[in-house]
Formats: structure tokens, sequence, C-alpha cells
């Protein structure tokens, strides 16, 4: 399991480590264009969940965070590496993601977003690398089960 520790490791590096230089050198609501029209590093900060939704919800939100990671946890243990590299992959990015935005939900009682992203004139809600490893996990898991699905109808 050195891969998934090496992934959760890696990710909640460069999360905390991004996050901590915002909030060092950023002031809030501060934006830095890093591609015009697409990509600014804003500096925010959200008590809730994607969209704003849920604010202040904190017990809320340690609860459901705690029980992701354990389920994480406990499915990884069941995992052969070699096997399911691929889904290891994937619950390790949720599970660094998860303890991400723990870790600043416990400390600062807020999550500190800073990726802000314009797609075709739409203004994405403010993100941060936990929730993009998240996203990304999610998005494995799902690449994972179409292989899977492929594999049981051979």
């Amino acid at each position: 399991m050195w891969l998934a520790f090496f992934i959760v490791v890696c990710t909640l590096i460069v999360d905390q480590l991004t996050k901590f230089l915002v909030m060092k050198y950023m002031t809030i609501g501060q934006s830095i264009s890093v591609i015009d029209h697409f990509l600014y590093l804003t500096s925010h900060r959200n008590q809730g969940a994607a969209w704003g939704i849920l604010q202040g919800k904190m017990v809320f939100f340690y609860v459901v965070t705690l029980f992701v990671i354990a389920m994480v946890v406990l499915w990884m243990r069941k995992l052969n590496v070699r096997k399911e590299k691929l889904l290891v992959i994937a619950l390790s990015l949720i599970l660094g993601g998860a303890l991400g935005n723990l870790i600043d939900r416990v400390l600062y009682q807020q999550v500190t977003d800073f990726i802000n992203v314009y797609l075709f004139g739409y203004d994405f809600p403010i993100f941060n690398i936990a929730d993009s490893a998240l996203c990304i996990g999610v998005f494995l898991m799902g690449v994972d089960a179409v292989f899977d699905m492929k594999k049981g109808a051979e």
C-alpha cells in the first residue's frame, strides 16, 4: 500500500502548502490572473460546501468526512494493489482530498479556496487542491467501474 500512502501524503502536502501560501500572501478577495478570462488565483474562504451550500454546518461536515474517511480506509484495506491499481489511486485521491479539507475545517472552521476558473463565460465556484483530488478520485472510480463492467461482459 505504499502507492496509496504516497498519493495521500503528496495530496495533503500540496493541498496544505498551497492553502498556506494563499493565506499568507493574499488577502481575502484578492485575485491574480494566471490566464486572462480563464484561470485566476482568488483568495476565498468557505464555511460550507461547493457553491456555498450548508454554510457553517461544521458538525455535519465533520461527521460526513470522518464517515467517508473510515469507509475509504476499510475499502482500501481489502484491495489488491497489483490487481486494482486504478481503484487504489482513485480512493487515495479521495482520502487525501477529504483529509485536506478536514484539516482546514478543524483548524480554521472554514476551507481556503483559491482556484478560480471561467469556462465559456461561467464563473465556476472557487476550489482548492483537495477538492480537485476528490473530483479526480471520483472520476477515476467511474472509469474503474466501466472497466470492471467491460471485464464482466467478456
